[in-house]
């Protein structure tokens, strides 16, 4: 009976998924976590969640790992609500009572803020994370690799990790060991993958991507996915832009400022070297 039901939950899940979403919710994993995003569009086995109104951000997820949607909790007011006289409670009062639950992590927040911290794209380590965990905060592989980032215990120690099953402590200490790779590579993103697929030492050894299967197609896949974003970004931009100057009538035939910069769809250029 517990199975028809598991089945009946997934086809309810995957009915859900496939309807569009006008505004902002959340998909709760069946590991607990939240990605918060603007819409959402079922392909194939995985569900896309986009996080952005411009579609250029978005993450995929195996859709039997998805639990439920919900609406997103919406921001609080900034303007103070009216103070009540003492000793009468109004049903607004009871209104802004705090709940007990606890709110669930939302991934997209977790991202970005690391990545803001290490000045990285949130795209590139949302790709990251796909391809070592597949966005499972459990996720613990054969040679003792953990978490979302699958951080080795030794790495996590070195890099301050506390908690190596934590969301945020993983996604913060994984970027931060990713951006020191960039460093180390001179921004080579083919090379800093590869090392932190394979380890620092066997790209040293064979200066380049180790002969390894194994990182040969982890590299080649987080390259894709990224690369996909890059491409869905630089399309939504190039569309607004086009929208606007459609909407202007004073629009004039020279190039406008920061027109000579050339776009590139390759991952190894769209990071920043923290030099801005």
């Amino acid at each position: 009976m517990k199975k028809i039901f598991h089945i009946a939950g997934l086809a309810v899940v995957a009915a859900l998924a496939a309807l569009p979403c006008f505004a902002a919710d959340s998909a709760v994993l069946r590991n607990g976590f939240s990605i918060r995003h603007e819409r959402r569009q079922v392909i194939g086995t995985v569900t896309r969640l986009y996080l952005s109104n411009d579609n250029a951000s978005f993450v995929d997820i195996p859709t039997a790992e998805i639990d439920h949607f919900e609406a997103a909790p919406v921001e609080a007011a900034k303007a103070e609500p009216d103070i009540p006289s003492p000793g009468k409670v109004t049903a607004p009062q009871l209104a802004l009572q705090p709940k007990s639950v606890a709110p669930a992590v939302d991934l997209n927040e977790v991202v970005r803020a690391a990545s803001g911290t290490y000045n990285l794209d949130p795209d590139l380590v949302n790709s990251v994370i796909r391809a070592e965990s597949g966005f499972n905060v459990r996720a613990v592989s054969p040679k003792g690799a953990q978490g979302l980032m699958q951080l080795m215990p030794q790495t996590a120690s070195h890099l301050g990790v506390q908690n190596i099953l934590d969301p945020k402590a993983n996604v913060e200490g994984g970027t931060r060991y990713l951006r020191e790779l960039l460093e180390r590579y001179n921004f080579d993103l083919v090379k800093a993958l590869a090392a932190y697929n394979a380890g620092p030492q066997r790209v040293e050894q064979y200066g380049g991507v180790p002969p390894y299967y194994e990182t040969k197609a982890y590299v080649a896949r987080i390259v894709r996915d990224y690369n996909k974003k890059i491409a869905a970004k630089n399309a939504a931009q190039l569309t607004a832009k086009k929208t606007a100057a459609n909407k202007s009538p004073t629009t004039h035939a020279s190039h406008p400022a920061g027109s000579n910069v050339k776009v590139q769809a390759k991952a190894s250029t769209a990071l920043s070297d923290g030099s801005n």
